[in-house]
């Protein structure tokens, strides 16, 4: 760390006077001229407060009697547990320490930093000396401090030793060798050709990107050649170390880093379970670079169909559909079964947790997908931060282990995870865990052969140390601190919007709210069996018990159908706001505002929202987000509200859209849109379409490999929806929203009024009757001139003419 910064914690003002004030300016004068920088906190409510915003603390002195602006030692403990998270407890009074804003500070700091050294600060004239302090005092700090019986600079010596021990102790391997190298100044003789950033400083051009990232970026960006750095194919030296220490913060046997991102993850995965005609079992909701390893490995997929909600939100796989007979019955009727090498599944893969945030109980799905195949993939690229938070205990890959599954059956897991999704990381970082089994026993030199084969012989040294870094960040308590603090801000998000509509309810004056969130109307209290609203329950409560975001069966609010009891939990930080025009179960309203017009106009406001579906829009909580961040959004959907209700013209609401579609657009207004557009989705039923055509799957006529190979030597071509009917796909098409793949090589698409054709003949008119709101569709080429969906599929063989 390059200055680090000392809080110092007392009740005395240094300003003040007096013999003690001066003796603490003293110090902190000390701890300046060491080259520390220096924060005072007076109360517990402004120490507390330094933690929040000060993560470059790298020593704290806190003094045990310090004093607390609210009333009383009792109040800071209270409100300093609301802030550490779920494992909070008492201060502890055995010894007679009693509750102190000291105590409440100390708490937080191990809750907040992991081994930050802290010195606590003793009165002069205490009634009592180490003896009366609580036990984990002890256990917690690294000593103690009385002013008045050493020199200020010894003191101070003793802080600053301990700060730049722990300046140098949080730096994990492979970023703290990069650091190392970087601060030696040598010349480079190997690529990258810019050298340092040097080769930039010779163009306009490259001058000014060097100005706008800085030298150390490009002095960073080294090659493979530097071996005191290690190798990322042979995952040794400081990126072997850093990939160890990931491993022992995950609980994997093995962690692999993997730039390119979990697409990468994903195929790499995939290529080295499961072989040319074997089979595998692929949750049908999953990202298409499973679909692609699929087609690089030549397997012969076998899909789990998951179930869907009136929202047209995919939910988890029914338990009853991955249990063993019922996985024996699929494969067994799976039209490309008998060219199979056997009819055992050698590989499962799984999305946990889905788009929409709904997380297995892997423990209870590893059990019964176990009969079925040796290795099981949970495909995590939006749940990297799971293991680290007792809110999702069980939830997540790495948990299927000796301890959770016994017996020989246990199948091998894997789990990759984005990890520049939802942890900080620069994008394209992410992560392979394996959890080996006897069963299907991983070895390391063979699984490298497939990391090699996907991963880079060029790798960006600082996507690298942002891995290092990213795992180090989730390290201890600090990690349970950072993720309940993304959780906390969700539950809070979530109850606003809610009271937020009974605060215009009970004012009377205008039209009623009509955005919601997706989750339980009430919810039952673990501890007394009561139901109560859900914006009544305290965020503290919402924000570390499991049980009330379990989705229960058959409840309205979510819409499954054939979940079994605790199988599925909705994930608090991945809210869905939803809007008037359909529920749950799939009742159409008279009303609505289809979701791709609010996202147009939040995107507007500056405010990019992850998903849209029809009603529906994705919103995620990660640890960047603030109060101030999210009542922005709150303030955009108030203001919204407040344009559609006075029938604003649309010009004024989304002027981008209607300067280039003046004649669609020009006299319409936010309103008028809304409706037109609800009525046009609810007469096309464009839900029930995507639903069928994700329900009824299409029949596989040959394996994906082959498809792929007929697409490159030219034995495919374009056909309108039209011209379609009875034809082979020959490339994956997939739709966004919601961005799984409605079409996979090899499969037919069926009649012209089946669940392929019809869902995307639905698309392609939403598109022509409002242009500016068309769906992303991969695998789909659209006409210029006409605004018809072109689909890549297999050339017929035609008689040859005599």
């Amino acid at each position: 760390m390059a200055k680090g910064t000392v809080l110092l914690a007392l009740r005395e003002d240094p300003l003040g006077g007096g013999v003690g004030g001066e003796q603490l300016r003293r110090i902190g004068k000390e701890l300046e001229n060491q080259g520390l920088e220096v924060r005072w906190a007076r109360t517990a409510e402004a120490a507390r407060a330094a933690l929040r915003t000060e993560a470059g603390l790298s020593a704290a002195l806190v003094a045990w009697d310090l004093a607390s602006e609210s009333g009383g030692p009792a109040e800071a403990k209270a409100e300093a547990e609301v802030e550490a998270g779920p494992e909070a407890d008492g201060d502890g009074a055995e010894g007679g320490g009693g509750q102190t804003g000291g105590a409440a500070v100390l708490r937080q700091i191990s809750r907040r930093f992991k081994d930050l050294p802290v010195f606590v600060v003793m009165a002069e004239d205490s009634d009592h000396g180490l003896d009366r302090l609580p036990l984990w005092v002890a256990e917690s700090v690294v000593g103690y401090i009385w002013p008045l019986e050493d020199t200020p600079s010894f003191i101070a010596g003793r802080v600053a030793h301990a700060a730049r021990a722990y300046g140098e102790a949080v730096l994990p391997p492979f970023f703290k060798a990069l650091r190392r190298f970087d601060g030696a100044h040598e010349y480079s003789w190997h690529t990258p050709a810019h050298s340092g950033g040097v080769a930039f400083l010779k163009s306009p051009v490259g001058r000014a990107l060097f100005d706008y990232y800085g030298e150390r970026l490009f002095r960073t960006d080294l090659s493979i050649s530097v071996g005191e750095l290690g190798s990322l194919f042979e995952h040794n030296g400081p990126i072997g170390e850093a990939e160890r220490n990931a491993a022992r913060i995950f609980g994997s046997d093995r962690t692999y880093f993997v730039l390119h991102g979990d697409s990468t993850a994903d195929r790499m995965v995939g290529h080295y379970c499961v072989t040319t005609d074997e089979i595998a079992l692929v949750d049908r909701n999953c990202h298409k670079s499973v679909l692609h390893g699929l087609v690089i490995s030549g397997a012969r997929p076998v899909y789990l169909v998951p179930t869907r909600n009136g929202y047209g939100l995919a939910g988890p796989l029914p338990a009853r559909e991955i249990a063993a007979g019922a996985v024996a019955g699929r494969i067994a009727a799976h039209p490309l079964t008998p060219g199979a090498v056997s009819p055992q599944a050698q590989y499962a893969v799984i999305t946990n947790s889905t788009y929409d945030g709904l997380c297995y109980d892997t423990v209870q799905t590893a059990h019964a997908l176990a009969p079925s195949t040796p290795r099981l993939h949970f495909d995590e690229a939006w749940f990297a931060y799971a293991r680290f938070h007792p809110l999702y205990v069980n939830r997540y890959g790495m948990a299927v282990d000796r301890d959770t599954f016994e017996g020989e059956e246990r199948p091998t897991v894997f789990s990759t995870q984005s990890t520049h999704k939802l942890l900080a990381a620069l994008s394209q970082s992410a992560m392979v865990h394996v959890k080996s089994s006897p069963r299907a026993p991983v070895e390391h030199d063979r699984f490298n052969e497939a990391f090699m084969m996907h991963g880079t012989t060029s790798p960006l040294y600082p996507a690298i140390a942002s891995l290092d870094v990213a795992a180090a960040m989730m390290d201890g308590a600090q990690g349970e601190w950072l993720i309940h603090e993304a959780v906390t801000e969700a539950v809070r998000f979530r109850q606003a919007v809610i009271r937020t509509g009974r605060r215009i309810a009970a004012a009377g004056d205008r039209p009623s709210w009509f955005f919601g969130v997706w989750q339980p109307d009430t919810v039952t209290d673990p501890a007394t069996g009561a139901r109560t609203p859900f914006a009544d329950v305290p965020p503290a409560l919402l924000a570390r018990e499991p049980e009330y975001w379990e989705l229960e069966p058959d409840a309205d609010w979510h819409g499954f159908e054939s979940l079994s009891q605790g199988q599925c939990m909705l994930d608090p930080i991945k809210v869905t706001l939803t809007c008037p025009g359909v529920t749950a179960t799939g009742r159409s309203q008279p009303w609505g505002i289809p979701a791709r017009i609010l996202t147009a106009y939040l995107a507007e406001r500056g405010i990019v929202v992850e998903k849209t579906d029809t009603y529906t829009t994705l919103i995620l909580f990660s640890m960047g987000i603030t109060k101030g961040k999210w009542g922005t959004l709150m303030d955009a959907l108030m203001d919204f509200k407040a344009l559609h209700d006075a029938e604003t013209p649309l010009g004024q609401v989304l002027p981008q859209l209607v300067e280039r579609y003046p004649k669609r657009y020009g006299r319409t207004t936010l309103r008028g849109l809304c409706q037109e557009m609800h009525e046009h989705l609810t007469n096309a039923d464009l839900i029930d379409a995507l639903d069928t055509a994700f329900r009824d799957l299409p029949e596989p006529v040959v394996p994906p490999q082959r498809c792929y190979q007929q697409l490159i030597r030219g034995g495919t071509e374009r056909l309108r929806l039209t011209e379609a009917p009875g034809r082979v796909a020959a490339a994956m098409v997939t739709v966004t929203p919601p961005g799984i793949p409605v079409l996979m090589p090899g499969e037919a698409l069926g009649a012209p009024d089946g669940p392929v054709l019809r869902y995307l003949g639905a698309l392609e008119a939403f598109d022509r009757a409002f242009p500016g709101f068309h769906s992303e569709a991969h695998g789909v080429v659209i006409d210029a001139d006409t605004g018809d969906y072109l689909i890549e599929c297999v050339r017929e063989e035609r008689p040859q003419a005599e």
